[in-house]
């Protein structure tokens, strides 16, 4: 199967009546339709990037640059309106509890700034805390597709990025009855490569909720590959030139704090930090996702899991797992957390051998008046 074709990557010199005709209906769009438009962004933003838009021109190649190789023009930035568009951080925090967030509210401003702005958001805390699930409601509420980019050691620009289809390059030169500069030319176009989440997210034709996870898991090459899209929302293929995003996405980017990230990545975003929660918004968390669960035992498991995290241990439970606890206990038919409750179901939020033993071993007296109440 064919690659899905960006549009904005058609080159001028070979389908110049095709060009032609998606610019007269990209001119009847912008008469008859006045949502569409250059991306709004705060304060002199939008004079500065209509002035960048008028120095580029209509997208396209033209020719020059060494070799011959023609230069590539990017297109402008278009961005139709979010289906739903948060006036407030109270109208986005309202927006996230109805997808199944609930969003503090430092959350919930620095996720309406992204959303205003226009810029990424590197959000760090400790594993388990509901950076990804933000994401995930984010594009709920937004109504826009979740690109993500999960990211692990070794992680590089072909599995992030792009890649060239070798095989189908291999068949072309095989088929092709061209020159090879001609031929050259041909196979390093758009019908050829392959789209990886990030350029899949700035080629998309309506916005996306680009989702970059785990950022702290890669190094810091990787990091300076990710500058120019952090900054400018572009990329640059080599082969290609310049690609500008069609649309402006949401970026939100994860980390558990297992390394520091560079100084340049952390100027290119906001930040927020997301710690475990208070005890009465923990409790809110687990009651809508276990409305079933009797709300002293709710109660209970949340204090349970707040003396637990006190412990010096390899890996505190999460919110998740504070989650899965009460799910556990609601399919279990538990009416309480008493002590054999607890020990039979604490592999449930303690994961580690060594942290298993310290619970047993520690909490005997943290948890008897708990588990005695």
């Amino acid at each position: 199967m064919s690659p899905r074709r960006p549009p904005a990557l058609v080159p001028r010199e070979v389908e110049p009546e095709r060009e032609q005709q998606g610019r007269d209906r990209d001119e009847g769009d912008a008469e008859g339709d006045d949502r569409v438009g250059l991306v709004d962004v705060a304060g002199g933003a939008d004079e500065e990037a209509e002035r960048h838009q008028q120095d580029e021109g209509d997208g396209g190649w033209r020719e020059g640059g060494e070799q011959g190789a023609g230069e590539y023009r990017p297109l402008r930035i278009l961005s139709r309106p979010m289906a739903v568009f948060p006036a407030s951080a109270q109208d986005l925090a309202t927006g996230l509890r109805e997808a199944g967030y609930l969003a503090g509210e430092s959350t919930a401003l620095v996720a309406f700034l992204a959303a205003r702005l226009g810029k990424p958001v590197l959000v760090e805390g400790p594993a388990g805390v509901g950076k990804t699930e933000l994401a995930k409601a984010l594009s709920r509420y937004l109504e826009r597709e979740l690109v993500r980019l999960q990211c692990y050691e070794g992680l590089d620009e072909a599995k992030a990025l792009y890649e060239w289809n070798y095989r189908k390059q291999l068949l072309r030169i095989q088929a092709g009855e061209k020159e090879w500069s001609e031929l050259q030319d041909d196979i390093f176009g758009p019908d050829f490569l392959l789209e990886r989440p990030l350029l899949h997210a700035i080629s998309a034709s309506e916005p996306v909720v680009l989702l970059i996870d785990e950022i702290d898991k890669t190094d810091q090459e990787f990091e300076a590959m990710l500058l120019e899209l952090l900054s400018d929302f572009q990329v640059t293929i080599p082969e290609l030139g310049r690609i500008e995003a069609r649309t402006h996405p949401v970026v939100l980017l994860t980390s558990n704090n297992t390394r520091e990230l560079t100084e340049a990545l952390k100027r290119r975003c906001l930040y927020l930090w997301l710690d475990y929660p208070e005890s009465e918004l923990e409790l809110e968390i687990v009651r809508m996702h276990t409305p079933e669960l009797p709300a002293h035992v709710a109660a209970k498991l949340v204090e349970v899991v707040r003396l637990v995290r006190e412990l010096d241990l390899k890996k505190p439970p999460s919110i998740a797992e504070s989650i899965d606890w009460a799910r556990a206990l609601l399919l279990l038919g538990a009416d309480d957390v008493d002590e054999a409750t607890f020990r039979s179901t604490l592999s449930i939020i303690v994961k580690h051998r060594t942290d298993l033993d310290t619970v047993a071993e520690r909490m005997g007296l943290k948890l008897g008046g708990v588990l005695s109440a």
